[in-house]
């Protein structure tokens, strides 16, 4: 399996002959930045299969995906932003178009790749024309284990000096000028993506310069009136550079697995419901090892699939990250409790040391000593 030919065979064997792999996008990429180590993620994505089907299937579907009225809302939302010719996002820029207009190329072209080659030129355009440019839902490419990623930010800023920003429109507010941590954090590493595919192309066009800070455009208080924060993203890129790279070696991961694993949901006449037996997609998701934590219920379709079997075995990486961390060799509950309560454990754990602490510190404050 050392050629790409060779991959796309086999990763198309994962998913099954006659499915379609459904592209990656910008959320999935950053989902995969933020869980670098999740082996199981990683293949399904790059193999293109429907996790909310596998999830569907074991029986843990996940209520993943943006509300109705979220979705409306943020559509009014961009349109606000978006108004009079993009003069408003030019202005959060800190622009002011000498002649009182902004460029606002059409972008419309056959398919993905029409639309990323016309994209493309737009830019190269853009940039010899040094005025300001603004790019409406652009189309980008980015090669992920050897098959084209299209990606499609919000918009694209070209600046008079040539420079390109990238443009994130979010519906969640901008509250006494700071928002949610979480939320600015998941719409930089989705940011980051778009950088990372603008800066190949960069690279390729020779002429621009990509800047490492996002614009996020959210609304401000409660109010539907756009502010805006710059947000640096190089943190954010190099993590998504460093997880793509791992995804280019897919194969070592795809090598791993027993003889005749598949993933193929096996669909009926309809093309829509999954006949695979649940026992037969269970062995098949088991052979892929995970790495759950509790940021997965935000951002993938098998999370819950996932906390159950952590949940499960006892596993500490149900807790978080970070108390994961905290506890290093200890890898179970059962062995926390164990070590808190001194039937098991190293003393010269710092761990086991900190946990035998805490349980005399409460045992104290609950007058069981």
């Amino acid at each position: 399996m050392s050629t790409t030919h060779d991959l796309r065979e086999r990763l198309a064997e994962l998913r099954g002959p006659a499915v379609r792999p459904r592209p990656l996008d910008a959320r999935a990429l950053a989902a995969l930045a933020a869980n670098p180590g999740c082996r199981r993620r990683a293949l399904l994505d790059a193999a293109g299969i429907d996790k909310g089907a596998v999830a569907r299937v074991l029986g843990d579907p996940a209520p993943f995906g943006q509300s109705q009225f979220a979705f409306v809302r943020g559509h009014a939302f961009e349109a606000r932003v978006k108004a009079d010719g993009c003069a408003e996002l030019i202005r959060l820029l800190g622009g002011t178009p000498e002649d009182g207009r902004v460029l606002v190329p059409e972008l419309s072209a056959a398919g993905p790749a029409g639309r990323v080659a016309r994209t493309r030129l737009a830019l190269e355009e853009a940039t010899a024309a040094r005025s300001w440019t603004l790019l409406d839902h652009p189309m980008l490419a980015l090669e992920v284990a050897s098959s084209p990623a299209y990606l499609e930010p919000d918009a694209v800023a070209v600046r008079p000096d040539g420079s390109w920003t990238v443009v994130e429109i979010k519906s969640f507010p901008i509250l006494d000028g700071s928002a949610d941590s979480v939320k600015v954090g998941a719409a930089a590493r989705q940011a980051a993506v778009y950088v990372l595919a603008l800066e190949r192309l960069a690279a390729q066009a020779g002429t621009a310069r990509v800047s490492h800070d996002v614009l996020l455009v959210c609304p401000k208080d409660f109010s539907n009136f756009p502010t805006a924060e710059l947000v640096d993203v190089r943190k954010q890129l190099s993590v998504t550079r460093r997880q793509l790279a791992r995804l280019t070696r897919i194969e070592e991961i795809a090598a791993t697995l027993p003889d005749g694993t598949t993933f193929d949901l096996r669909y009926a006449d309809d093309g829509s419901t999954p006949t695979r037996p649940a026992p037969e997609m269970l062995a098949a998701v088991e052979a892929v090892p995970a790495a759950y934590a509790p940021e997965c219920l935000a951002a993938c379709e098998l999370a819950f699939h996932c906390r159950d079997r952590a949940r499960a075995c006892g596993a500490v990486e149900s807790l978080g990250r970070g108390t994961r961390g905290e506890l290093g060799s200890l890898t179970t509950v059962e062995q926390v409790l164990a070590a808190a309560l001194g039937t098991a454990g190293d003393p010269a754990d710092p761990a086991v040391d900190a946990l035998r602490r805490a349980a005399r510190l409460r045992a104290a404050a609950v007058g069981e000593v």
